[in-house]
């Protein structure tokens, strides 16, 4: 007889350098006002995101934005544990466009490296291997794509 662990959930983990600190890293990826400038960044139009966060173990991050009011995807992290600038675990909760919703475990970790900083990503709880992927493949690298050229361009204007 063999033992199946059907408790298993579908996941991933990614990981990404980028070039400052963990400090200023973790702040990119948990202050509103730089997520706020982040999350449009790379966009040819300016669309609409609304953030506020409550930084601190059960506190809330409350995430809405889309290219329009019509096209919305609204995100609720709550966080789990911080541990500035090292590690930060969220339960989030989020819904698209079409309503559909999703609940997710999030750990994340900042590693000081020589180039700057080693961010780790493990997101655990996803329906389907394909909505899995689509994060891998689209959502992580488009937002690790927009913390990059916001830390960047903070460098060479600061």
């Amino acid at each position: 007889m063999s033992d199946i662990d059907t408790s298993e959930t579908i996941g991933l983990r990614l990981t990404r350098e980028l070039p400052a600190m963990p400090e200023e890293v973790f702040d990119a990826y948990t202050d509103a006002e730089q997520q706020k400038i982040w999350f449009s960044i790379l966009d040819k139009e300016p669309g609409i995101v609304e953030i506020e966060v409550d930084l601190r173990v059960g506190g809330k991050q409350v995430a809405v934005w889309g290219p329009n009011r019509d096209t919305l995807f609204r995100e609720e992290q709550v966080f789990l544990e911080i541990d500035r600038p090292h590690r930060l675990v969220t339960e989030s909760s989020g819904s698209d466009p079409s309503g559909q919703t999703m609940t997710t475990h999030i750990v994340v970790t900042f590693e000081a490296i020589e180039s700057g900083t080693l961010v780790t990503v493990e997101q655990t709880g996803f329906p389907t291997p394909e909505v899995r992927d689509f994060f891998s493949t689209m959502v992580w690298i488009g937002a690790f794509d927009r913390i990059e050229a916001f830390l960047v361009r903070s460098s060479t204007s600061g």
